[in-house]
């Protein structure tokens, strides 16, 4: 947890029906080292717990024999933080951490903006990341069919791909630039056997108030491999760009910019402020890291919708590089679209040069 952010950290582990989150949360529950989690599900029985493992059951919370805990959404996720936190208040349970997991079916825009709209959770919880856990098997024909599994990768801040043992390197290496194409600065990460290392889950966000530079920078960078000179013409094309888009896939446009030189705070607000009162409902996620004229100190930001983090400076920004940084991933919006709404700030930057 950040020294000065005592919030606690909050994981949004999300997947498609049958993707693998229940073995993942089993090896989140069962790891007996670094911090206590508490892990919110909508039902035990769902969660697929090892029984042998479980030390006690207080009404509707599980601790495990590693210290973790499982506990059942009880009325509206709110309520059962509060609860939870109240519980750590009084010395009844101890977590550091917390990882919801979502429905398969869940979109996880409505969960993130709980955060930022509910005043107790926004002062005491933090979005740290969104963990999206992915078939290799079934995943591609998944993201055909159901829009909201393509919604889960393109919000994801780490893709944890599945059952990778049944296809071929091919057909793997197939699906991840698929998934890079949806999201491209989503980390990929190979699960063994369902397995991740669970220390790779946490620290994802680049709002981290004692969070480095060199991560805000990593969380905004596409995974990809991609021309350099193509930073002010949005993210690298697909390395299969021949191959038939699918029709859900289509649905979701992004696109970044690198400025390199500091941006008006009129021209930044006004940007911000048109995209989201023509397109905000289709948002679902713009970050970035921003230099302003006259102030010295770069912060990060991160928006779902219509609705944003408090900004977080970044006092550990060393040198003279000023580039400013944004990425945006939207649906319903193509690419070309979105690299038009940015051509807002590109204008200010050919006017200064011209």
């Amino acid at each position: 947890m950040d020294a000065t952010d005592t919030r606690f950290p909050v994981t949004l582990l999300t997947g498609f029906l049958g993707a693998g989150k229940t073995t993942l949360l089993n090896a989140i529950l069962t790891n007996a080292t670094g911090p206590r989690i508490a892990v919110i599900v909508n039902e035990f029985g769902e969660a697929g717990l090892d029984h042998d493992l479980i030390e006690a059951v207080d009404e509707d919370i599980v601790l495990m024999q590693s210290g973790c805990l499982c506990c059942s959404i009880r009325g509206d996720l709110s309520r059962t933080l509060q609860d939870l936190a109240a519980r750590r208040q009084e010395d009844r349970l101890t977590f550091d951490r917390v990882v919801i997991e979502t429905t398969g079916l869940a979109d996880p825009a409505p969960i993130l903006q709980t955060f930022l709209l509910d005043t107790y959770l926004a002062k005491n919880f933090r979005i740290d990341g969104v963990v999206t856990v992915v078939d290799a098997a079934t995943g591609p024909d998944t993201l055909n069919r159901q829009f909201e599994a393509v919604s889960q990768v393109a919000m994801a801040d780490l893709l944890v791909l599945s059952k990778t043992d049944l296809v071929s390197k091919s057909a793997s290496s197939a699906f991840k630039i698929r998934l890079r194409s949806l999201n491209p600065t989503a980390d990929i990460l190979r699960a063994d056997r369902g397995v991740v290392p669970i220390t790779a889950l946490w620290d994802l966000s680049g709002m981290r108030h004692q969070g480095t530079s060199d991560h805000a920078i990593a969380w905004l960078t596409p995974t990809a491999p991609r021309d350099p000179l193509e930073n002010l013409s949005g993210f690298a094309p697909s390395a299969t760009p021949s191959a038939p888009v699918s029709q859900h896939d289509a649905r979701i446009g992004s696109a970044s910019i690198v400025l390199h030189d500091p941006i008006p705070a009129d021209d930044f607000d006004r940007w911000l402020d048109t995209l989201i009162m023509l397109r905000g409902p289709d948002i679902l996620r713009v970050k970035g890291i921003v230099h302003l004229i006259g102030i010295e100190t770069p912060f990060v930001f991160h928006g779902v919708q219509h609705l944003f983090d408090p900004p977080v400076p970044l006092n550990d920004w060393q040198g003279k590089n000023r580039q400013s940084r944004i990425v945006v991933i939207a649906r319903d919006m193509t690419s070309a679209e979105l690299v038009f709404s940015l051509d807002m700030l590109r204008a200010h930057q050919t006017a200064k040069t011209a």
